[in-house]
């Protein structure tokens, strides 16, 4: 069956290809040869700034152009040039390396000195080094703007409805009364703490050799300082230098990156639930659009479908990145290959969230606050007004104020305008503060709700 949109196994390359294919440059089979590719590329570059290193001469400004162009032209007819390759070598990074010195074949300066290419490496020198940067690079480049465009979209939201009182829900029962802005600013609040980490993440590698000790490095070159200069090599990739590893740089960065998206994933699922509760409570409407169906069955249905999406494509994320957290720090001695088919899936657990978030910010910009059921969901609740009632009580020295209004409200059919005002007037209270109890209403009862919605 030859592979299109219908016949692709994953959702993520089918039916959702055209929401996730952002990512393909970084986390594909394309994406991972080309990084492969840079990495042994700039090795070599760096191995030939080595004084000691005699054998490599310094390269032309014509044949560090050429490697430039080999970098940043890499296509996927070259990246199926190497695959061919591995079908003999059975060996995807041999098969990287052969690849190259077959390229600069006809340079002359690069070609007598082809057998540097992967000098002293471990394929794990190439592959951790590339996912690293193949990290980091979709972590700059997609991860953090696209969660930036969502904390935008939940910030004019919690601006946009700053003001408009809302009945809270504690353990499902009628509460305190905050706001709808209050609500997301709440959510924005968490998720740019969040985004923080993610914008100051430090992805980390190494290139030691073959259990980590450079050994080979040494034999070839006793006079070289390797550790101090393959630090250098290493962060003047933007990265920052593992000295102590087996084979395999061990994953923990790698671990640490995924739990805080797991993090972000999980405030995103309590936001989806929540704003599906409202939508359910019809608190909020949502914008129609032309031709879409609700219901195969049911005509009058809007389903809140954007949110669902995002709720179970979030939870495939954090399932996925979760066990690779878990796997990807246990390695059998100093190495075993679990992780490297592990590490190819890096892809689709950030597949997940780019497509739920994008589900997320569609729903978001067809929410319409309904402020009529929000309001005479309020005015039908007047035992939220208790709260302030009995704490004014006690700052007035009025005997067992918790107990009396508790008398007054706990577990009544309907406690209206009139019970409350009737209860205000029976305190003896100076005349100023009975007045700014009388005043109170569950609309107006909101503290700070708006300013804070306002200043997130």
């Amino acid at each position: 069956m030859s592979v299109d949109l219908l016949s692709a196994l994953s959702p993520l390359d089918g039916r959702y290809h055209s929401k996730t294919e952002v990512l393909s440059p970084y986390f594909s089979e394309y994406g991972l040869i080309r990084y492969r590719v840079m990495v042994e590329i700039l090795w070599l570059q760096h191995l030939s700034e080595i004084e000691k290193i005699e054998e490599i001469p310094t390269f032309s400004q014509k044949t560090q152009t050429t490697f430039k162009e080999v970098i940043n032209n890499f296509s996927l007819d070259d990246a199926r040039k190497i695959k061919e390759i591995e079908k003999t070598t059975n060996h995807d990074v041999k098969a990287v390396e052969y690849w190259l010195k077959e390229t600069f074949k006809d340079n002359i300066e690069v070609n007598e000195i082809k057998e540097f290419f992967h000098f002293a490496c471990t394929s794990e020198d190439i592959n951790n080094v590339s996912y690293a940067l193949m990290l980091r690079d979709a972590n700059r480049e997609v991860v953090i703007p696209q969660l930036e465009e969502v904390v935008d979209s939940l910030r004019n939201v919690a601006h946009t409805y700053a003001s408009i009182s809302m009945m809270s829900r504690t353990h499902g029962q009628p509460a305190s009364p905050t706001t709808v802005g209050k609500e997301f600013a709440n959510v924005v609040y968490r998720l740019e703490r969040q985004l923080n980490k993610l914008r100051q993440f430090s992805f980390r590698a190494k290139i030691n050799g073959a259990v980590g000790n450079y050994n080979a490095h040494v034999v070839a070159y006793p006079e070289i300082n390797w550790p101090s200069g393959n630090q250098e090599f290493i962060e003047s990739l933007g990265l920052e230098f593992n000295p102590y590893t087996i084979q395999i740089e061990p994953h923990d960065y790698i671990a640490e990156y995924f739990q805080i998206l797991i993090l972000i994933n999980t405030i995103l699922i309590d936001l989806s639930r929540d704003v599906w509760g409202y939508i359910s409570l019809n608190y909020f409407k949502q914008k129609l659009k032309e031709g879409e169906v609700g219901s195969s069955t049911m005509p009058h249905k809007v389903n809140p479908i954007d949110f669902e999406n995002a709720e179970g494509n979030l939870g495939l994320s954090n399932a996925l990145l979760s066990h690779m957290s878990q796997k990807l720090l246990i390695s059998r001695w100093q190495r075993d290959l679990t992780d490297s088919t592990v590490l190819r899936n890096i892809g689709v657990g950030l597949g997940y969230a780019v497509l739920a978030n994008k589900s997320l910010l569609r729903g978001l910009s067809k929410l319409e606050v309904n402020q009529l059921v929000i309001e005479r969901d309020l005015n039908r609740h007047w035992e939220l007004l208790a709260e302030p009632i009995q704490t004014v009580m006690r700052r007035y020295g009025i005997d067992s104020p918790y107990e009396k209004l508790k008398a007054l409200t706990r577990g009544k059919e309907k406690i209206d305008q009139k019970t409350i005002q009737d209860f205000i007037n029976t305190l003896e209270l100076p005349d100023k503060v009975k007045n700014e109890l009388l005043s109170l209403t569950p609309v107006n009862y909101i503290g700070k709700a708006e300013s804070l919605a306002e200043s997130v």
